[in-house]
């Protein structure tokens, strides 16, 4: 049992991860209209009109829900006026905008952002500043009072994946919650990562892998206002774009997590050189206080960026002599503040089928089967088959499943239950066009 008291939300591992998949896309509009052009899966950016994007931020708190069963208070920034999410809005701008942020804070505390990678940072118009004596500071950046706001302004002149959070005590606030992705399209388009062609994918199969950690005795203390003492700190709950599995697949904007507006859901078709030309597109980021190896089974990724700086060498356009320095890597190690920009494909390698080109064993009969709750009934991509009486499947068009998790195993676990924290999966569609359910 744990020492901790908290609000409990659901009755079920299982209930939750049927009602996760069960939400359709016109109950997800009808939840949330204010979203309504938001996609179900892929990155779900918060957008504002260029090329001077404004961004109205509110530092607020509330509590989200866990995967065993507990919730938990959290702060956050939520988007204008509108109530506490976590984490922060994903802000997304193009290269060469005047991005300002407006920051309101609603805490009983100093709050700030700094955006790392990000130069020549302004607060209410002059260089921002940090708050207190080299001895005794307790800001890298310029704050905003309770009740009051401060407004940030930088050009975004880099491409690339962003973390932006709290440079107030950022020990305690980034750790509560005050944090989110900021991504800049570059100049060569919202289907490149950076300005250079080989750095395209295909914008609907666009990823984010924001990692983070929690300590319930850190945000139990923040609630109630008392002191916690920092050599304590312990992480217990792990989380990937604030939920953890199996909340984590659920669509974007699901009705029963109001406050964790970002599934984890990664969904693609098979590349083709023709039908299906470019890869898809990952974001990863850490906001945790270790390395965090992440684990995409079934498929390596190509790094081309870290840091919002691509590795990938010269561009193709270049004169400029030097080597190709992407390089592929199946477990992505992400260092804490590190964020990582990853291209990769999933090939349908045997094309196996069920009439041309069966696959060389003998399938068992159904009653000698044991069936996964994503397993289609069929071997076969885009095909499904029977299932024995009484059994159930999430799966809809034949599609393929595959993990992708923290390799850090003690990690995918939420204060000791196993199989939870940053887990989700890669849903593999047939190839278009098919009849799978957009």
């Amino acid at each position: 049992m744990h020492t901790l008291t908290f609000r409990m939300i659901r009755t079920g591992w299982a209930r939750t991860l049927g009602a996760t998949l069960a939400v359709s896309s016109l109950a997800l509009l009808h939840a949330v209209p204010a979203r309504a052009a938001a996609p179900a899966t892929g990155i779900a950016c918060t957008t504002a009109t260029g090329p001077s994007p404004t961004f109205t931020l509110t530092a607020t708190d509330g509590y989200i829900q866990l995967p065993d069963g507990n919730t938990m208070y959290m702060w956050g920034y939520a988007s204008g006026g509108g109530a506490f999410q976590h984490p922060g809005p994903v802000l997304c701008v193009n290269e060469g905008d005047t991005v300002t942020v407006v920051l309101n804070n609603a805490l009983g505390e100093d709050v700030s952002i700094m955006f790392p990678g990000q130069e020549n940072v302004l607060a209410d118009g002059v260089p921002v500043q940090p708050k207190g004596a080299s001895a005794t500071l307790t800001s890298l950046t310029s704050v905003a009072a309770p009740g009051g706001s401060v407004t940030y302004s930088f050009v975004a002149s880099h491409p690339g994946t962003y973390l932006y959070e709290s440079g107030t005590m950022p020990q305690k606030q980034a750790r509560l919650g005050l944090f989110g992705a900021l991504i800049v399209r570059p100049t060569l388009g919202a289907d490149k990562v950076y300005d250079r062609t080989d750095s395209a994918f295909t914008p609907s199969e666009e990823f984010m892998v924001l990692l983070s950690e929690i300590d319930p005795y850190q945000h139990q203390a923040a609630e109630a206002g008392t002191f916690y003492n920092l050599n304590n700190y312990q992480a217990r709950y792990w989380l990937i774009n604030g939920r953890g599995f199996p909340d984590s697949i659920a669509d974007n904007y699901s009705p029963f997590l109001p406050d964790q507006p970002y599934g984890a859901l990664a969904r693609i078709h098979p590349y083709n050189t023709t039908s299906h030309p470019n890869p898809g597109a990952i974001r990863y980021l850490n906001v945790g206080s270790e390395e965090f190896p992440f684990h995409p089974h079934g498929q390596n990724g190509l790094v081309i960026g870290r840091d919002g700086s691509e590795v990938a060498g010269p561009r193709p356009s270049s004169s400029v002599p030097g080597p190709d320095m992407s390089f592929e890597k199946f477990a992505i190690n992400l260092g804490p503040g590190q964020t990582w920009d990853v291209l990769f494909k999933w090939f349908d390698a045997e094309k196996y089928d069920a009439t041309s080109n069966p696959i060389p064993v003998a399938v068992p009969q159904v009653n000698n089967q044991q069936f996964g709750m994503f397993y289609s009934g069929s071997p076969y991509l885009g095909t499904t088959g029977p299932l024995p009486p009484g059994a159930s499947t999430l799966n809809v068009c034949g599609e393929y499943y595959i993990i992708s998790h923290n390799h850090a195993l003690y990690q995918i676990t939420s204060w000791g239950v196993n199989l939870t924290g940053p887990i989700t999966y890669l849903r593999v569609d047939p190839p278009l066009p098919n009849s799978c359910p957009q």
